[in-house]
């Protein structure tokens, strides 16, 4: 089993009236090579005649992110084309990759309506190599996903193996992601390959990873041998997991873009500036 290392609490840092918790970066911990970035918004229930999630049109280059729509929902539209509405269990796994423009609102009905409201919402890098390819998107709903039981609970699968079972979205650099939800007594043991970095970030609960608990909203870290994290919850327990390569290479960011130098950074916002991310997406 892995080496527990450390767990680190995440950091309030509301936007607007979103409830946002930032577990990564924080304080001792800039990164998990290859994971940049985790905003945990929610959990909150809006109000009808709401103004909905406030992140209107804006640019990325040189990663990727993927949201994790625990509850309510999320509208996406952006420069390269791309218009989805996902729900409550859904996922969007979007490459930026050279540039784009996108948008990540509230559906018309939710802010008539209101209602409960949970997003996770993940970056991952990408190596050198990749950060200028063409941007991409995908949306997938709840019944798109794979839901493996185990002991207790279920195991979500977005990318990469569980056992048997492939992930729906195929990533440009092998990421496994998974959520796991337990119940009560329930128990799984979660693949984590040998030189492998792990994401272990605690939703909701206060699971035990390799007999250490993990305290609600806190990102656990691990040394690099081993091959499995053993998870054992005493109570209902909800954790994004993850694994991948570390990259190894420097990140060097600014706001919305994350290259590998300074430079890189400059060519970046000259190019937003100059148009070549496409036109901003036209929110109806």
């Amino acid at each position: 089993m892995r080496q527990f290392l450390r767990q680190y609490p995440a950091q309030r840092d509301d936007i607007a009236d979103l409830v946002t918790r930032r577990p990564l970066p924080g304080p001792g911990l800039p990164q998990v090579d290859p994971f940049l970035f985790l905003n945990h918004h929610g959990p909150q229930t809006y109000r009808p005649g709401n103004s909905g999630l406030p992140f209107g049109p804006h640019p990325h280059r040189g990663f990727e992110t993927v949201s994790f729509i625990l509850e309510g929902e999320m509208a996406h539209i952006d420069s390269g084309g791309h218009e989805s509405v996902i729900r409550a269990g859904g996922i969007q796994w979007m490459t930026a990759g050279s540039g784009l423009i996108h948008a990540e609102i509230s559906p018309a009905s939710f802010k008539r309506d209101g209602g409960p409201l949970e997003i996770l919402q993940l970056w991952v890098n990408l190596p050198g190599r990749l950060k200028m390819t063409k941007p991409a998107y995908a949306g997938l709903q709840r019944e798109d996903i794979p839901a493996i039981p185990v002991e207790g609970g279920v195991v979500n699968l977005i990318s990469g193996a569980f056992g048997d079972t492939q992930g729906p979205f195929e990533s440009l650099t092998d990421v496994a992601m998974m959520t796991v939800a337990l119940e009560a007594g329930g128990h799984v043991d979660l693949p984590a390959p040998a030189g492998r970095a792990v994401f272990f970030y605690v939703v909701a609960g206060s699971p035990s990873a390799n007999g250490t608990l993990v305290k609600p909203h806190h990102l656990a870290t691990f040394a690099m041998d081993g091959d499995t994290i053993a998870v054992t919850a005493q109570a209902p327990a909800t954790i994004l997991y993850g694994h991948a390569d570390p990259i190894g290479e420097p990140v060097v960011s600014h706001g919305p873009f994350v290259m590998t130098t300074r430079e890189e950074i400059v060519r970046a916002i000259d190019d937003y500036n100059a148009g070549l991310f496409g036109k901003p997406p036209v929110i109806r």
